[in-house]
């Protein structure tokens, strides 16, 4: 009798256990969703299904076998294959000589419809167009979807290039091109250099401007730049005003000194861009305001981005006339430099607040570093009674634009913008670089002055990518064997 019981307890248990339960079944997954990653439209209309099949669940009955339909092991499949390898043969066969007797008609219909027709061409069928509704279609279609293409399409040089950067270029273009682009991958890639075919869209999204899903990046453009020029419509009018004149006033004073060697930032049509985008940057972020020196950091970002929209014939950028371009170009340009100089400053904002606390912290960094480096080079300095924030406030304050050439300063910045904190942190380094790099011919200068002048001065017109390329090398060795120390940049005492 006992043993009864315990037996009906457990059937009733057992029940119990498997009461089938809507919103949460043993085995079962179901997707979480957020802004991220929303659901799919295949999804979507999975979902809408579910609730015309709502009315049948309570039919029903509760009991393992809906569970174990509800779910799927993996061991399951192969049993499944090996019942569906067990059917018969002879069931089958009648079907395949069916099928294939299907197939060899339809070729031979094909092979005489193109015997007939060599002279005409034959177009594909026509995708029907999301907004055009008709017999049977929607007014939004949903299955069949277009392959997402990249913003800007990847431009190879009419001048012949090497097998390396060739190879370099198509990683590139596979890794812009494709639905989700591996941001660490392009950041490795991009550190020693990115082609001048695929920078433009390589700085966006490196910078965290443009997404790295492909189908949101035009989205991203067109919301970012109308919102770039409804800050011009709501505050530029307020630079005669008292409290922003003095504000304008300086920038306009500072963008003729924009590199004056180059002609291309000669053109009154430059000078409006950027105080366009200079003013605006210092009335969103009043805690810096605009300082001299931002208008340097803009000339990259220029040059870059109109690159895009210049044909490759080789033809430099120094003398192009910008009105040959489009306003509408020269509008996207714009916004695209506003946004892009904004992420920068964002990082290293602290180098233009009240008394500039950032670049004096660098430059006490950069002293520490050098000793420690290069003894000698910095018991000259010691000796000569050079302070290092006499040549070096510039180098973080410019970051270097003025030390070497404006296509030097572009290459630099791939590595900057690879490095993720290549701005703040990374910088320090490279300067430390350039100043042991010319140790020898500093420590030739035997006063006061003609250090200086040396320094303010460093011999880099001719330098390319080469010379970059090693500098850039012998920085990330210094970052390599002191940045995990904890006390390499403290004071030491003498």
């Amino acid at each position: 009798m006992a043993s009864s019981g315990i037996t009906a307890d457990a059937k009733k248990n057992k029940r119990t256990f498997w009461k089938r339960n809507a919103d949460k079944v043993p085995g079962s997954i179901k997707p979480v969703y957020g802004a991220k990653h929303p659901p799919s439209e295949a999804m979507i209309q999975a979902s809408l299904g579910n609730v015309d099949q709502g009315k049948n669940r309570n039919k029903r009955t509760d009991s393992f076998t809906d569970f174990d339909n509800s779910t799927v092991d993996a061991w399951d499949d192969k049993e499944d294959d090996l019942m569906l390898m067990g059917l018969s043969v002879d069931e089958k066969l009648p079907q395949v000589n069916e099928t294939t007797e299907d197939v060899n008609q339809h070729h031979v219909a094909v092979s005489a419809v193109s015997s007939t027709s060599d002279q005409k061409d034959v177009q594909p069928p026509s995708p029907v167009s999301p907004g055009v509704g008709g017999p049977g279609v929607g007014i939004r279609q949903t299955v069949v979807r277009e392959p997402p293409k990249p913003i800007a399409p990847i431009r190879i040089p009419n001048m012949p290039l090497p097998d390396r950067e060739v190879t370099k270029l198509h990683k590139f273009g596979q890794l812009l091109s494709g639905p989700n682009t591996d941001l660490e991958e392009l950041r490795k890639v991009s550190w020693s250099g990115i082609p001048n075919a695929v920078r433009p869209s390589a700085w966006k999204i490196l910078l965290g401007y443009l997404p790295t899903n492909i189908e949101r990046r035009q989205i991203t453009l067109e919301r970012k730049r109308a919102e770039y020029f409804g800050f011009i419509d709501q505050y530029f009018e307020t630079r005669h005003e008292l409290t922003h004149k003095d504000t304008y006033r300086q920038i306009h004073i500072d963008i003729p000194r924009t590199n004056p060697l180059m002609p291309l930032f000669h053109q009154p049509k430059v000078h409006e861009i950027f105080e366009r985008i200079l003013y605006i940057w210092a009335i969103r972020h009043p805690a810096s305001g605009y300082v001299q020196g931002m208008n340097d950091l803009v000339t990259p970002f220029f040059v870059v981005f109109l690159s895009e929209y210049v044909d490759d014939t080789g033809t430099t950028l120094d003398n192009f006339d910008l009105s040959k371009l489009e306003e509408e170009k020269l509008g996207f340009i714009e916004a695209d430099s506003f946004w892009c100089l904004s992420k920068l400053l964002d990082g290293i904002q602290d180098n233009y607040t009240f008394a500039q606390p950032g670049i004096q912290l660098k430059v006490t960094a950069l002293r520490e570093l050098v000793r420690r480096i290069d003894a000698r080079l910095h018991n000259h300095l010691e000796k000569q009674n050079v302070e290092y924030l006499q040549f070096a406030f510039r180098w973080m304050n410019n970051l270097l634009m003025r030390e070497i050439p404006l296509k030097c300063t572009i290459r630099l910045w791939d590595t900057y913008m690879s490095e993720g904190d290549g701005f703040a942190n990374f910088h320090l380094y490279v300067c430390a670089a350039l100043l042991v790099r010319f140790s020898e011919r500093t420590q030739a200068q035997r006063d006061f002055h003609g250090i200086l002048l040396f320094l303010q001065n460093l011999p880099t017109k001719d330098w390319g990518n080469e010379q970059i390329g090693m500098m850039v090398a012998e920085a990330y060795r210094w970052k390599f064997m002191f940045a995990d120390a904890p006390k390499h940049l403290n004071t030491l005492k003498n």
